[in-house]
């Protein structure tokens, strides 16, 4: 695995370096926005781990450009910031996953390799929920025409919704078919993912099709109503 690291404290960086490369991982530090770039833009990584608050170039607007041209790479966002408001606008920029810091070496290898297996979407038949459509061969979401732009790990969480349609999903069902069985995330997490969900596919929009089943998860129901 090829890592790029754009995180200014060097210690970290270094230690972050350090930590892959001790299970023969490789991995390129840069300490500025703009040199992170410009590796991103110029070189092919099978993962991205980035700070958000950088010099130069801040890592919202690293991410930002990345997605605009197309360029889906695993990122894996380092934050200090740990409120669901603040996890959600970190995923709205099309981040696959985030690690509130501090953290242990274990979780940040974890959640690494986590992103990077979760890979493409796998090809198959088009789903459809009411208006809402997803197209596992294209890898494309649409809501009454539009199209939704979703991250890998949003994607991966709303094709399982969309498979188990009317079905209520555990918290631990969802998290074990989306972050792997091995997952340690964090109790957030879950939540977060699914208000950023619903803030592409169901806000503005009827009927609401994502459901919280108190106490045990959640349903993508084709019907109206709660």
């Amino acid at each position: 695995m090829r890592v790029l690291i754009v995180e200014d404290k060097k210690n970290l960086a270094l230690m972050l370096k350090k930590g892959l490369e001790e299970t023969n991982d490789s991995a390129v530090v840069a300490f500025d926005g703009c040199t992170g770039l410009a590796h991103a833009e110029t070189e092919q990584f099978d993962a991205i781990v980035l700070d958000l608050m950088l010099p130069g170039i801040d890592g919202f607007e690293i991410v930002r450009r990345l997605r605009s041209s197309k360029n889906r790479v695993p990122v894996l966002v380092l934050t200090a910031r740990d409120t669901v408001h603040d996890i959600v606008t970190t995923l709205d920029l099309g981040v696959d996953d985030y690690l509130t810091k501090p953290f242990a070496m274990a979780e940040f290898r974890a959640r690494l390799r986590a992103a990077v297996r979760r890979g493409p979407a796998i090809r198959g038949v088009r789903l459809e929920v009411a208006d809402l459509v997803l197209d596992p061969a294209t890898g494309e979401v649409t809501r009454g025409g539009s199209t939704v732009a979703l991250t890998r790990t949003e994607y991966m969480l709303l094709e399982y919704l969309m498979r188990r349609a009317n079905y209520v999903l555990s918290r631990d069902s969802i998290i074990e078919r989306v972050w792997g069985n091995n997952a340690d995330i964090e109790e957030n997490t879950l939540e977060a993912f699914i208000k950023s969900l619903r803030a592409k596919i169901d806000i503005d929009r009827e009927p609401k099709l994502i459901q919280t089943v108190r106490g045990v998860g959640y349903r993508l129901k084709t019907g109206v109503g709660e």
